[in-house]
C-alpha cells in the first residue's frame, strides 16, 4: 500500500475527517439553522439518523471498491450498463451548479462578514466569494492529497470545537436535547404545521452529511492508498469518526439556533446567526462562531473541488470502450478532470449575484433524491457474491439498514405525492 508509510493518526481518519469536512457545506448549515429555529430541539434524531444512514452507504461503497479494485460507478456500468453513466452526468451536471453556487455565496457571506471593507454586502460576496473560489481551484490544481488532507483536517477541528462549544456553554435544556435525540417523532402531515416539520426532518436527514459527495469517499481512500480488502476495517474507523463529526456539528448548530428567529435565507441565515449569538454572549461569541462557520463553508468548497471532477470524469470514462478503460484510475492531471474543475470553479459565480433561497432548498431536495438510488444500487452490487465475494457481500445489518434507507425515502416521497396521510 503506497499509503501504508504515513504515520500517525491522521493516515487512519483522514479519510472521514475529509468527508465530513466536505459533507458539512453552506446547505447544512442552512438546513440544521432553519430546522432548530422553526421546530425546535425535537428533531436532533434526525440528524442523528441521517448520519448513521450516510455511514451504511459509505462503508459499502468503500467495501464494493476493496473487493474488486473498481469504484461503485464502474461497477454500476459493468452490471446495470452505460445507460447509468448517462443517468448519473444528467444528474451530477446540475447538481454540481447549485452546490458550487451555493458553496461559494456562503464563502462570500461569511469572508464578508469576517472582514466588513465592503460597503455594499452584495460587492462583498461576490468577490469574497469569487476570490475563495479560485484559491480552492489554485489548492486543486497544484496541491497533492496530503496537503489538501491536512488542510481539511485543520478545517474540521476549527469548525467543530468552536461550534460544539458554543452549543455547549449556550444550552439551557439539556433534558430536552436528550429527548430530542434518543425520543424519535415523526409529525405525519395532516395540518399545515405538521406538513412543515415533516419536511425539514427528511430535509436534515437526507441534506446534513452530504448527498453525492458520499460517492467520492472512494476516490480519496484510493488516494491514500487503502486498496485491499483488508484495508475495510480502517475505513469503518474513519467513517465513524467522519459521521460523529458530521453528527455532532450538525446537532450544535439545532441547539444554537433553538429559540432564534429565522431571519434571511441561503447562506445569510449564517449571518443573522451570529449576530442572534452575539446578543446572547457578546462579540467574542459572535465572530468564533463566524470562523467555525467559515471553516465549515471553505473546507466543504475544497472538498468538492477536489472531489467532484473525480466524478464527472470516472463517469465520462465509462462511455468509453469497456476493455479499454476497465480499471482505469482517474488522474487528477489530465485535462478531462482540469476543465471540469475550472468550470466548476468559475461558472457557478453567475448565480452569487442572485436571490439565492431557491438554490439551498434545491441543492437539500435534489441531493436527498440520490441517497436511495444509492442505497437500491448497493442492495445489487454488493449482494452477488460471486460479484464483491463472499466475505465481503452485504451482511444482515448493511442489508437492513440499506432496506431502511431505501423505505424511508420512497415513504418520504409518498407523502409529497399525497399517497400517504395521516387522515
Amino acid at each position: 500500500m503506497k499509503g501504508s508509510a504515513r504515520p500517525g493518526l491522521l493516515a487512519v481518519i483522514g479519510p472521514g475527517l475529509v468527508i465530513a469536512a466536505t459533507g458539512v457545506g453552506a446547505g447544512d448549515l442552512a438546513t440544521a439553522g432553519l430546522a432548530g429555529a422553526a421546530i425546535g430541539l425535537s428533531v436532533l434524531w434526525a440528524v442523528c439518523f441521517g448520519a448513521v444512514m450516510k455511514f451504511v452507504l459509505t462503508e459499502g461503497l468503500a467495501r464494493w471498491q476493496l473487493a474488486t479494485g473498481r469504484t461503485l460507478l464502474e461497477g454500476a456500468v459493468d452490471h446495470l450498463g452505460r445507460g447509468a453513466a448517462v443517468i448519473f452526468l444528467i444528474y451530477l451536471l446540475p447538481f454540481s451548479y447549485v452546490v458550487g453556487a451555493a458553496l461559494i455565496s456562503a464563502c462570500g457571506v461569511t469572508s464578508s462578514a469576517l472582514f466588513p471593507i465592503f460597503e455594499d454586502p452584495a460587492m462583498g460576496q461576490f468577490v469574497f466569494g469569487a476570490i475563495l473560489s479560485v484559491v480552492g481551484l489554485v489548492l486543486v490544481w497544484v496541491g497533492r492529497y496530503a496537503i489538501f488532507e491536512r488542510i481539511m483536517a485543520v478545517c474540521v477541528a476549527v469548525m467543530f470545537l468552536i461550534v460544539v462549544v458554543t452549543a455547549v456553554l449556550i444550552a439551557n435544556d439539556w433534558a430536552g436535547i436528550a429527548r430530542g435525540i434518543f425520543v424519535p417523532t415523526l409529525p405525519m402531515p395532516g395540518d399545515e404545521a405538521a406538513t412543515k416539520q415533516f419536511g425539514w426532518v427528511i430535509k436534515l436527514i437526507g441534506g446534513v452529511g452530504g448527498t453525492v459527495t458520499l460517492l467520492c469517499y472512494g476516490y480519496w481512500i484510493r488516494e491514500a492508498g487503502r486498496d485491499q480488502p483488508s484495508d475495510i476495517s480502517i475505513c469503518r474507523i474513519d467513517l465513524a469518526v467522519g459521521y460523529a463529526v458530521t453528527a455532532l456539528f450538525g446537532i450544535a448548530i439545532v441547539i444554537i439556533s433553538n429559540g432564534m428567529e429565522a431571519q434571511g435565507k441561503g447562506a445569510n441565515l449564517i449571518l443573522n446567526m451570529a449576530n442572534q449569538l452575539g446578543a446572547q454572549v457578546g462579540s467574542v461569541g459572535r465572530w468564533a462562531f463566524l470562523i467555525g462557520a467559515w471553516a465549515a463553508v471553505f473546507s466543504s468548497l475544497l472538498g468538492v473541488w477536489q472531489a467532484i471532477p473525480f466524478l464527472f470524469s470516472d463517469a465520462v470514462e465509462r462511455l468509453k470502450s469497456k476493455e479499454e478503460n476497465a480499471g482505469s484510475i482517474v488522474n487528477t492531471r489530465k485535462k478531462l478532470y482540469r476543465l471540469f474543475l475550472l468550470a466548476l470553479a468559475v461558472v457557478p459565480l453567475i448565480q452569487v449575484a442572485r436571490p439565492f433561497a431557491e438554490l439551498v432548498t434545491a441543492y437539500a431536495v435534489f441531493g436527498a433524491f440520490f441517497l436511495p438510488l444509492l442505497a437500491l444500487v448497493l442492495m445489487l452490487l454488493n449482494s452477488r457474491r460471486r460479484w464483491i465475494g463472499y466475505q465481503m457481500k452485504n451482511g444482515p445489518l448493511a442489508t437492513i439498514g440499506l432496506l431502511l434507507t431505501l423505505l424511508f425515502f420512497l415513504f418520504a416521497a409518498s407523502i409529497k405525492l399525497g399517497l400517504f396521510t395521516a387522515n
